[in-house]
């Protein structure tokens, strides 16, 4: 999964050089005569890795231009991907990592270890403390995740401080 934008220029980089590897199998004759059952499964494993990749770039951007005053409808197909639906609501709500942090009565340092171990290092209450912030339900069989007028006003009070206390140190 990609968490940032960092990992999306990342992604597209290989993404790309996948793609560039099977444009120059392609041309390899030799090889494709000499080692055909090689060839080809080199040319299905770059074109599969290549095929997760774009599916996560998608993704992600996907998220990243979700109007975060929709709500938004996600999908898992493994309880294990439980924990980034917790991530991918936190992006596509423009949420940085600090807000969810001061929402959730979390430190940024906390978030941001989550976020890295993919939740694994939660505990369940933190687990459903951010849950609840960001408001996901299962309706329908699907996770829908929709901010609640309580943190989307607590949302804009912490983007005020922020940008008081900002204005503050360029003012000084």
């Amino acid at each position: 999964m990609i968490k940032n934008d960092k990992q999306l220029a990342y992604s597209k980089e290989w993404a790309e050089k996948f793609a560039e590897a099977n444009r120059k199998l392609r041309t390899n004759v030799e090889k494709r005569l000499k080692d055909p059952d090689g060839w080809q499964l080199s040319q299905d494993s770059n074109n599969a890795l290549r095929q997760k990749l774009i599916d996560e770039i998608v993704e992600y951007e996907t998220l990243v231009t979700h109007p975060p005053t929709n709500p938004l409808v996600l999908e898992i197909s493994d309880m294990n991907d439980l924990p980034n639906l917790l991530i991918k609501a936190r992006i596509a709500f423009k949420l940085t990592q600090q807000e969810l942090a001061v929402l959730s009565d979390r430190t940024p340092e906390q978030i941001k270890a989550f976020e890295e171990k993919n939740y694994h290092n939660a505990s369940f209450l933190d687990f459903l403390t951010i849950n609840k912030v960001l408001g996901i339900q299962i309706i329908n069989g699907k996770f829908v995740a929709q901010l609640d007028d309580f943190y989307k006003q607590e949302l804009m009070t912490v983007r005020q401080e922020a940008n008081l206390d900002s204005n503050m140190k360029a003012a000084s």
